[in-house]
């Protein structure tokens, strides 16, 4: 069997958020089990694209309304991912230093007609195609609907989820940058007045996968404008928990670490990156170390941080070491906060790979206060690393964490609000003080297996059930 994945974003080339874990790790488990997995994405300017030779498999012209574009298909000279990717260069629209941009209609429906185009000519067609998010959801309309893309329309077409609240909503003043297809399936682009590719997706797909069997029944209630359709679609609607790249986030041999560390030796391991962390941000590692790492955006409930932190830092012995950025006034809260919290507070603005990577290490809790968390990996990353999650019992952060007072190894709170947030921290800093039980419970979810290979296995089981 072969499967192709059509992503705008796969670590390690282009990240901005959890869809690039999984789009980078999910087809070299599928490739370990018997499948032929790969990647298609757009060819940024980015470092991977100026650091790495690739050879042109590919090249041709398609229009775009009553304009044309030339386009190559690139493959990197070298396999260093572990599966085959390719890149399609579009150098007016896609070859740019960013992923997203405010307007982004005409790159990602170029991405998409291109890379029919060249699925067109290949001699051996995929066995499936998988489109992730709403940036390659007018694929399985096209592959149905489209007159140049008819001799595609049997092969099976899934949808990943990853965020419902992002669909790419756009003008019908634009449907005629779609190629040519019979207007009577308008109705299936067609979504509140506007061209919604999310929609469109869930409408033409064989199957429709989310990233957590929770957030799946979540959607069917809540899905910015898109639970009816969800629900009426509902008997093609699967849940598959994302993994984590055991290769990549493993404390045993992740090469970000000062040192590395098993269930065997996690206290001497844990402390020494806590020790590190706190020198480095001026914080007092005598006290419990609680850690964000991630967007600062609504949806994260990090709007509530600067309120919170400055309450748990007045009331309670801990200390609070935030890695992110986002929405500016967060931002500037969350800055302002250092000037009289030194020693128990620091924030670093910004992303950097290594340093979160460490923060896992050294944590002895991590905070997701999330109103919205379709799957979440950092929960995974954290339990891998021995750090208990502090988490909102939404999407898959429910499907992945159980609260200790329910036999479990996590701090969990149903609303993300101050006075939930703050008991839960509350609650988490008098399980520290247990040390017995801290200590138990961190070896404990050590364990825990949430590596790719069962979810990989779940999609490939979906694949079959398609042929």
């Amino acid at each position: 069997m072969k499967t192709l994945h059509l992503s705008a974003e796969c670590y390690p080339i282009a990240k901005i958020g959890g869809l690039a874990d999984v789009v980078g790790a999910l087809p070299k488990y599928q490739n370990s089990l018997g499948v032929e997995s790969q990647v298609v994405m757009p060819f940024y300017d980015i470092k991977f694209t100026q650091d790495n030779i690739f050879t042109k498999v590919y090249s041709a012209e398609f229009k775009l309304g009553t304009t044309s574009y030339k386009f190559e298909v690139l493959k990197p000279k070298t396999n260093i991912l572990g599966f085959e990717i390719f890149l399609i260069d579009i150098p007016e629209l896609l070859f740019t230093p960013y992923v997203y941009s405010n307007d982004d209609t005409d790159r990602f429906l170029s991405f998409q007609i291109a890379a029919l185009n060249w699925i067109l000519q290949l001699k051996e067609k995929p066995d499936v195609i998988h489109c992730h998010d709403h940036h390659t959801g007018l694929i399985p309309f096209m592959m149905s609907h489209c007159n140049a893309y008819k001799s595609l329309q049997n092969i099976p077409t899934v949808l990943t989820i990853h965020n419902a609240q992002y669909q790419g909503w756009f003008s019908h003043d634009k449907v005629n940058y779609i190629p040519k297809f019979d207007l009577t399936k308008m109705g299936l682009l067609d979504w509140d007045n506007c061209i919604n590719p999310l929609a469109t997706a869930i409408k033409c797909a064989w199957r429709v996968t989310t990233v957590s069997p929770n957030y799946m029944e979540e959607l069917k209630v809540e899905a910015n404008g898109l639970q009816a359709l969800i629900k009426a679609e509902s008997d093609k609607c699967i849940g598959i928990l994302n993994g984590i790249d055991f290769s990549v986030w493993n404390p045993e041999t992740d090469a970000y670490l000062i040192k590395h560390y098993a269930v065997s030796s996690v206290q001497s391991g844990k402390n020494a990156h806590k020790k590190w962390l706190c020198k480095e941000f001026e914080l007092d590692p005598k006290k419990p170390l609680l850690v964000f790492i991630g967007r600062l955006v609504v949806e994260k409930g990090s709007d509530l941080f600067p309120e919170v932190f400055e309450k748990v830092i007045k009331n309670s012995n801990v200390s609070i070491l935030l890695l992110g950025s986002g929405d500016e006034l967060t931002q500037k809260g969350l800055q302002a906060l250092k000037e009289n919290n030194s020693g128990s507070y620091n924030a670093f603005i910004g992303y950097d790979e290594a340093l979160s990577h460490k923060m896992y290490a050294g944590a002895d809790f991590l905070i997701m206060p999330s109103r919205v968390e379709p799957c979440g990996l950092n929960q995974m990353y954290s339990l891998r690393y021995g750090t208990i999650p502090v988490v909102s019992t939404v999407g898959g952060l429910k499907d992945t964490v159980i609260d200790i007072e329910e036999g479990g190894f996590g701090i969990c709170f149903d609303e993300v609000d101050v006075p939930h947030i703050i008991h839960s921290i509350e609650r988490a800093i008098k399980f520290y003080e247990d040390q017995n039980r801290f200590r138990k419970t961190r070896k404990r979810i050590m364990k825990i297996d949430h590596s790719w290979d069962a979810s990989a296995q779940s999609y490939i089981t979906l694949y079959n059930s398609l042929n």
